[in-house]
This record gives C-alpha cells, structure tokens and sequence, in this order.
C-alpha cells in the first residue's frame, strides 16, 4: 500500500509515522487528558485499514484527515487540538515556498502525480521535466497572486476545475484551427524567415509540419489542420512535372502520346504525395515541441471543403495515402509497426462517400480497415452537423473541431462569409456535477440554488481567463497572432478585437451528468424516467452560457469536457467530502461529460443513439465512443457503425485496442491487473511483463489516443470498460 506526498512522490506507507505524530500531540497535554498506547495504536491500525479499503494510493491531507478523525473518536479533544494546531504551523511553512518539493520531485522523477499526469508526456525527458517545472512555478503564482481566493479553494476542492492552471501566468490561449490555406497561399514567417507559397506539394507539406510545431510551442491546447489546405498543390505539382517529363523526353528524342506522358505524370505524382503525406507523419511523430511532447495536431478529411472538382479528385488522392500510412503505422524502437497517438486523424462521412456505389465509397472502407487496426480515423457526420451547426443567415456548416473535441460556434465575418479557420478557443472552466448533486442532499429546490452558485463561479472564473488573455500583444505569438495561423494584426497590436463578438469562443465544461443523475434520481441518465432531468441539467448550463454571452459579447458555450487525470482528482475530492455512495463515488473516476457509465452494458447502435441527443445540447464540443474488440477481421461490422454514425450522431470513434510487449514480441491486448500492493498495473499475458518501458500501449481516454500510460483513476475507468459490439 502506497501514499503519495506532497510533492507528489509516492512512497509506501508507513503506520509509524502516524503513531510517532499522534505521540507527539499526546506529549503536549496533561496526563488526564492523554491517549493511552493502547489506544494511539489502535488509531493507526484503523487508517491503515481504512487506506487498504480506499482501492488507490491516499495523499497526506488525506491522511492527516483521518488521523483527527480518529483521535476526536476516541473523545480525546485535546490531543486532537495539539495535532491540529501542528498541522497548520506546517501548513504555513510550506506556503512561504509551495514549489520546491515539487520542483526537486519532478527532477528525480520521483512525481507519481505529475508522471501520470499526461498520457502523451515522457516524465523523465528534460524538455518535459522543464514543462512541469514551469508550470509548478506558473500553478504558484496562478493560486497565489493572479486568481481570486474562492476559485482557487473550489479548484482544490473539487467543485470546479480551472484548466491548465501550468499556463495561465503567460498570455495564452487554449486551442484553435490553424488557417493553413492563408499561410501557404500568401506565405508566412517562421522564427523570423520569410516562407513564401510553395512551388510543390512535398514543400508544401514540409512548411505545414514547421507550422505545426510552432504553433503548438505557442498556445497550449490542440490544434487542427485540413488536408483540402494542400490539395492545391497536387496540382502545382502536377503541372510542374509533367514540363520536367515533357523536357526529358525532348532532351532525348523520343516521342509518345499523351496518355503515356499522362501515365509517367501521375506515377511521379503519386510517389511525391506518398512522400508530402509521410513527411507530415513522421515529423509529427519525432518533432518535440517546447512542452516537451509531439504536437497535439488534427488532421481533417473533408472531401465537399474542396473548391471545385479537379480539387476533389486531388484531395481524394491525398486522403488515401494518409489512410494507407496510417493503417501501416510506425515503426517502434525495436522495429515493429506501432499505433502512433498523433496526428488524430477525423474523415467526414458526406453523401459522396457513405453508400456502395458512391464515388468515394472506396475511402471509407480505407477508413474502416484503419479504425480497426489503428483506432482512427474518427468520424463526423456532415449530415448532423449541417443539421445543428446553423449560422445565423440560417445556413449549416461541416467544420473540424480543434483538438480532439473543442467546436467553435457558427459564425459569419463582416461580409456575410462563413469563417472557421483562423479561429479559437480562449480557455475551460469545468464544473464539477457530481459535487452538485451531492452538495444537494437530494433536495431539489437546494440543487437548483447550488447550481447556480456554482456556475456563477464558473463564470467568474472563465472572465479571469479572459482578462488574461485581454490586452496581449500579438508580439507574443507572431506565428500565431502575426503570421497568419490565426490573423495579420500588426507588431504591437492587441488581440482583443478577437476576443469578443463571437469570432473566439470560451468554454463551459461539464463532467459527471451520469454520477450527478443517478445520485438525485436512483437512475442511470439512460432510464426513461431520469433522462428528462439529465436533459434539464444540460440545458440550465446552455442558458446560463446564453446568458453570459448577452453580458459580455463572448462567445461561451457548453464543452464535454475530455477529463484525464481530472477524473481521478474529481473522484479523490468527492470521496474526501463525501465518503463512498454506491454507484456515485465508489470509484476512482467519474464519467466523461455525458457519456453513458463506462461499466453499463448497452450495445453500440444504442448508445450512439441516446449520446447523440447530448452531443446537440454540448454545440462548445462533444465526442461519443463505442468500445470495441479486434475488428480487423470484421470490417462489415465496422462499416455498419460507421454508416449509423453518418445518420444519427455529428463526431463519435471506435475504440480498438493496439498493443505490443516488446519482452517476448506479443501484441495482442495488454491487460490491467492488480500488484501486491493494491496498484493497478500494466501487464503482458504471455510473459507476464509490467515494465511499461518495454511495452506499447495506445488506449483512447479523452478523444485522442494515450501512449505514455495514465493514473490510477483513468487505468481503472480503462479495466471497467465493457463492450458495446
């Protein structure tokens, strides 16, 4: 049995610890009013027992809760006041230097928290050592001198979750969709070069890569690029070889007909698309960016962005090869072909590609070879989003989202054009529903005033993200506010003006609707009974978000937030406050946004279904899972959901599994068991390998694909997945 510091190290537990300050406590007051031996023992026997139940690792507070607890049980107040009165003298040693033991934790990668913090993030790298130093000392100053005190206590107590408090000391904003056609139509500067449009589709795709990563090394959220950006410049390409052949066959007298030039074109074509699409690939993959992680990059696949035929057919060219490289994979360090995390990759289903006998039908069965295989791509449903997506000239719209789920809002710029690229997300807030509900005791009229109270600090919060951001200089970013990634403006220039009337948008986040429902109700959200009242709660937060928009001109909008190691945090804080409740806090995690409860048995065609109402009530971003078993041999299948997803849901994956032991070469699923210890663990069922240095492991948490494994929380919301095909 383990505990975790607070520096976040975790080191095994220790019962004399607890008997050695209790004594110390006893020492202090008088004979009559000691604890005897006996009775301190006790004492420590019982939170060891109450640890051993608790199923995870407790943190000190924790503990040190328990210990007053049981010292008040046995009625001895004045041992207890004496062990108080310690507890918060050194309580305030430490916050005279909050950050040390933290910083010296990350550096001897002794940190459990902030290893697991992020599935995509290598702890013992310098560059990512160097990230969470800085965002350790950005979290001080966060909590210390730039949030207000009461935001700052209901982060720490679970109620609400400030995002990405390790960025918020610098002018950044969250995530956004790169307008890639401006920056490589009319070029761009990188790191104070000139990039002027390219003259070929393999440069073209090298200088979206060197974009890519200074994006990322800019903001701290996701971004998202769209193929139909480089479909020009297949083209470009195109004409620009068919001169060099027509000149090589010149220089050497022969003379053939055009359909055979025509053919020598398109197979040189086809080899430089192979090499611009492997291009983006693996600098994705082996580029690091300054956070010390590959960039957080989408790729969208959008056949019906094209602007005229011929483009299309050129995109189609590039899709392809994309969806075969990805289906290959690539290469680990041994040299087996791997399920890399990034980029994701979203393929939109449209009536050209969903039926037999289509144009493009042949895609989506690449598609659905290399969800099976490789997880993506991901699906968003043109159909749904043309239903929901509506601007107010009344038109829909099929756009990517930025990241793994983030959507911006419809808007029309100043000349009545539809704008999505060049757009972005300034920053989430989320507000903890379990906490309501349990606050509530089940008193409805009390969780209506508490709910109120709560987003109204969530809204407090989300204009501190705001004010952050407002009056930055686009000095700050030129890649980004310069350069043409998100806009032109001028050196020296503010990016306020970007900031309001909808053109970015700020995000309510949400999470446990289904803990929040069954709590107040008895009932899962998916009962007849209980999903009006889960419908009420979703819509309650759109109002207020409508509501908040009217005050402000901002545009905020409702986000099922894509909680990691989140989950874990929200379960921690409402067992503390709460205590365990069946089927609300009796484990690890709560669930995603409104996502059905990872362990309900439903099956895939349901469950997409039911989601499909709550994705239309989040517009600020929503994404729906089916967990799946190894598909590769039932592609039919695949495509049936596939083909669901297109009628009945906008964005929603499968979830496959792509795993490999790099000890005895196995790469069938890697399952999660549980140590000697009470730890959940990693392990390879044919050689019973738990070195996750020495396996591969790629699972779907929040949207995108995790390989750097994820905490205690997470791994068991991984276990307790069941199958819905």
């Amino acid at each position: 049995m383990k505990i975790i510091k607070r520096s976040g190290a975790e080191v095994i537990f220790d019962s004399s610890k607890i008997v050695i300050a209790v004594s110390k406590a006893n020492a202090e007051v008088s004979e009559k009013n000691r604890l005897t031996n006996e009775q301190i023992m006790k004492i420590s026997e019982n939170i060891e027992h109450i640890c051993a139940e608790m199923n995870r690792s407790l943190n000190v507070e924790e503990i040190q809760d328990l210990v007053e607890n049981q010292i008040m049980g046995m009625r001895a107040f004045e041992v207890a006041r004496k062990y108080i009165t310690y507890r918060y003298q050194r309580a305030l040693v430490r916050k005279s230097n909050s950050t040390d033991g933290k910083i010296m934790s990350l550096i001897e990668c002794s940190n459990e928290e902030v290893k697991q913090e992020n599935s995509n993030k290598n702890p013992t790298v310098n560059s990512v050592q160097r990230d969470y130093m800085a965002g350790e000392v950005s979290k001080d100053i966060t909590k210390r001198m730039l949030l207000p005190k009461d935001i700052v206590e209901a982060h720490e107590q679970g109620i609400i979750h400030f995002h990405d408090a390790d960025y918020f000391a610098q002018h950044m904003h969250n995530c956004d969709l790169v307008n890639l056609e401006d920056m490589l139509q009319n070029g761009t500067v990188i790191s104070g070069t000139l990039i002027e449009k390219p003259h070929s589709f393999s440069t073209a795709c090298n200088i979206a890569t060197q974009i890519i990563a200074q994006v990322a090394s800019s903001q701290y959220g996701g971004q998202s690029i769209s193929l139909t950006h480089l479909a020009p410049f297949v083209q470009i390409s195109r004409e620009r070889i068919k001169k060099s052949v027509e000149e090589e066959l010149k220089c050497i007298g022969v003379d053939i007909s055009d359909d055979n030039v025509n053919s020598i074109v398109e197979k040189r074509l086809h080899d430089e698309i192979n090499k611009g699409v492997q291009t983006i690939q693996y600098q994705v993959v082996t580029l690091m960016t300054t956070n010390g992680q590959a960039p957080f990059v989408t790729v969208f696949m959008y056949l019906n962005e094209a602007k005229n035929e011929q483009e299309k057919k050129d995109l189609a060219l590039i899709i392809e090869e994309v969806l075969k490289q990805r289906h290959q994979g690539v290469k680990n360090e041994e040299g087996v072909w791997i399920t890399p995390a990034f980029p994701k990759l979203i393929y939109v289903l449209e009536e050209d590609n969903i039926s037999e006998g289509t144009p493009y039908y042949y895609l989506t069965e690449l598609a659905a070879k290399c969800t099976a295989k490789r997880m993506v791509p991901d699906y968003i449903s043109e159909k749904k989003m043309l239903e929901l997506k509506v601007d107010k000239n009344g038109e829909g719209h099929c756009y990517t989202c930025m990241g793994c789920r983030s959507f911006l809002t419809p808007y029309v710029d100043e000349n009545g054009k539809p704008k999505y690229y060049g757009r972005f997300n300034q920053g989430v807030v989320t507000i903890n529903l379990v906490d309501v509900a349990l606050s509530s005791g089940k008193d409805i009229k009390k969780f209506w005033k508490i709910f109120d109270e709560r987003l109204e600090l969530c809204y407090r919060a989300l204009m501190c993200r705001h004010n952050r951001l407002k009056g930055t200089l686009s000095d700050a970013a030129p890649i980004l506010w310069q350069n043409g990634a998100i806009a032109r403006l001028k050196k020296g220039e503010k990016i306020d003006k970007l900031l309001y009337g909808g053109y970015s948008t700020i995000s309510l986040g949400y999470a446990g609707l289904y803990e929040c429902v069954k709590y107040m109700t008895g009932k899962s959200h998916t009962d007849s009974e209980a999903t009006p009242f889960a419908i009420d709660v979703m819509e309650y937060m759109n109002a207020a978000c409508r509501r908040w928009k009217a005050k402000e001109n901002i545009d905020f909008s409702l986000y099922g937030t894509p909680l990691e190691s989140t989950t874990y945090e929200f379960a921690k804080c409402l067992q503390k406050r709460f205590g365990i409740i069946e089927g609300v806090t009796d484990k690890n995690y709560i669930t995603n946004s409104y996502h059905v409860h990872v362990m309900e048995p439903i099956d895939a065609f349901s469950k997409l279904a039911f989601e499909a109402k709550f994705q239309a009530l989040s517009p600020g971003g929503a994404i729906s899972y089916v967990e799946v078993p190894n598909m590769q041999n039932n592609i039919e299948a695949v495509l049936a959901v596939i083909k669901f997803i297109y009628d009945n849901i906008v964005y929603a994956e499968l979830n496959t599994k792509s795993d490999y032991c790099q000890v005895c070469g196995y790469d069938g699923e890697i399952q999660i068991v549980t140590d000697d210890d009470g730890k959940l663990i990693w392990e390879c069922p044919h050689c019973k390998n738990h070195d996750q240095s020495k396996m591969n492991v790629a699972r779907r948490t929040c949207g995108y694909i995790g390989t750097q494994f994820w905490n205690q929380g997470r791994t068991q919301e991984i276990k307790d997945r069941v199958m819905h095909l």
